[in-house]
């Protein structure tokens, strides 16, 4: 028997509803009490994380599943239109997908590496390369379409 101390909530990307699933079942493909949706506990954050040169490689390249990297800075206002959907979107698609923010003005290595020009730019990483590039500010929808095929 599973005390709550041995159980994590895992939001159904589908539906939204709240599954208790217990920390040793993790692994076992739970899908949600709701909608039957299979659940993608504990595969990945809610929220967009911040990354820098240093942990460029460990979060991203190494990271397992598909990581939308944003490249972005403070001064720039496509860049802090971006942000919400980034933010809403991390919610909805935790467990499948990652979203990482770049700061290209603290982060200049990283930036030069995949020739960020302009910004936003939004860069897929597979398997630890660089599969689809979007430039601008792109609404949640049309955002949506062009990684879907990535998840």
């Amino acid at each position: 028997m599973t005390t709550n101390t041995d159980a994590v909530l895992v939001p159904c990307p589908s539906c939204g509803a709240k599954n208790r699933v217990p920390r040793g079942r993790l692994n076992d493909r739970p899908v949600c009490g709701r909608c039957k949706t299979p659940l993608q506990a504990g595969a990945g954050p809610t929220h967009p994380i911040d990354i820098t040169d240093q942990t460029f490689g460990s979060e991203v390249l190494n990271h397992p599943g598909p990581v939308l990297m944003d490249c972005w800075a403070p001064w720039c206002g496509p860049c802090r239109m971006v942000a919400p959907v980034l933010e809403e979107m991390a919610r909805d698609y935790a467990g499948r997908l990652k979203i990482a923010k770049l700061n290209v003005d603290e982060n200049p290595a990283t930036a030069a590496r995949f020739g960020i020009q302009s910004i936003p730019t939004l860069i897929v990483f597979k398997a630890g390369q660089p599969v689809h590039r979007v430039q601008g500010a792109l609404p949640r929808r049309e955002l949506e379409n062009q990684i879907q095929r990535f998840l």
